[in-house]
């Protein structure tokens, strides 16, 4: 019949780009707690808010750890379907020239 399949490789290679700055990102989230907590200081010489980020920091840590497994899951799969398709789209041309 001739019907041609579109694969958007070009969105998966951009989605795996992306995803790859999002993981960077989280990676160094942790490393940015103190510059916050130095830079909310003590007002007033009141440090709870200075506090309650390191806290807010330390709880979110372990989830954040968790979402950063699941995105790097993720743009596995993305990476290794992107090749598959690339693979494959090869060797059809291939048959498609023996043929």
């Amino acid at each position: 019949m001739g019907d041609d399949i579109a694969i958007p490789l070009d969105s998966m290679a951009e989605l795996s780009s992306v995803l790859g700055s999002i993981i960077s990102e989280y990676e160094s989230a942790g490393d940015k707690t103190a510059a916050l907590e130095a830079a909310i200081g003590s007002p007033h010489q009141d440090r709870r808010l200075a506090t309650a980020a390191g806290e807010f920091e330390a709880a979110w840590n372990d989830k954040r750890e968790t979402q950063r497994r699941h995105l790097e899951e993720m743009k596995k799969r993305i990476d290794e379907t992107k090749a598959a398709w690339e693979e494959l789209d090869v060797e059809l041309a291939s048959a498609a020239k023996e043929s």
